[in-house]
């Protein structure tokens, strides 16, 4: 396949499922729900952490996480006491257990009462000459750990590339809060962090995806593999190289379909 011929493939399927008949079936559908960016941040980022596994189960988990929170998450985590956690007790995902949801909770609350917008929490470890966010993310987990408390178990569900991680989850969910287009699907809500800065999501689907088409070749699923499948489809567009994500996420669906 061409080069010309390998942007017309992904064109065509980013035109495909970058629109909103993707949002329904997907967690992002939770995160669209809040009209007020406070709230959409916080719910996508746990909605964004809970995102492994079959995607109606994560969206019936982020509903009843939504509801324990009274409809209104960042009301209830600017405003809640340390009372009104236990409600939280029977809830849980996978491996993510009330222990986790504590410290969630606990950081959250601590963040906001010095802070506007979690954006910045990613943001302030990032200057516009980064090709990427790899320092963001970096900087975002040694906070959010920093708490004297902070449970040690609990660092398994927030990624680092210092650890190697693909950081899946992290990545998706700046792709939600950063990405800005006119398709109706991501938000654009923060402007500290640029568009061409963003990695894609290196799930299942993007990496055989990308495999197929000779985007990656490097045999680990790790951070280098992110770096590298982002720097292959950064050619075709610079300015917002995170966007072919729906092109191989949704040929991947498809084929998973046939």
């Amino acid at each position: 396949m061409t080069k010309a011929e390998l942007k017309a493939t992904l064109e065509h399927f980013h035109d495909r499922h970058n629109k909103p008949d993707f949002i329904p079936d997907d967690p992002i559908g939770l995160v669209h729900a809040f009209d007020d960016p406070r709230d959409r941040e916080i719910i996508g980022f746990w909605v964004a952490t809970l995102a492994w596994g079959r995607r109606a189960t994560i969206i019936d988990k982020g509903t009843q996480l939504i509801e324990l929170m009274g409809g209104e998450p960042y009301r209830f985590i600017t405003e809640h006491h340390e009372e009104d956690r236990a409600r939280f007790a029977d809830w849980k995902h996978r491996t993510f257990n009330f222990t986790d949801t504590l410290y969630f909770l606990e950081f959250l609350q601590h963040f906001y009462r010095e802070n506007e917008s979690l954006e910045t929490a990613f943001s302030r470890h990032l200057k516009p000459e980064d090709k990427n966010i790899e320092p963001a993310l970096i900087g975002f987990h040694n906070d959010f750990f920093s708490l004297p408390d902070a449970p040690q178990r609990t660092r398994k569900h927030v990624a680092t590339p210092a650890r190697k991680s693909r950081c899946k989850r992290l990545c998706m969910y700046l792709r939600w809060m950063v990405r800005k287009d006119d398709r109706g699907v991501d938000f654009g809500d923060w402007n500290q962090i640029s568009p061409a800065q963003l990695c894609l999501p290196l799930d299942v689907h993007v990496e055989r995806q990308a495999r197929r088409l000779k985007l990656l070749k490097r045999k680990q699923n790790d951070w280098k593999a992110v770096v590298e499948l982002t720097d292959a489809v950064r050619r075709f567009d610079p300015e917002d190289p995170v966007r072919f994500d729906f092109a191989l996420f949704g040929m991947g669906i498809e084929a998973g379909n046939k």
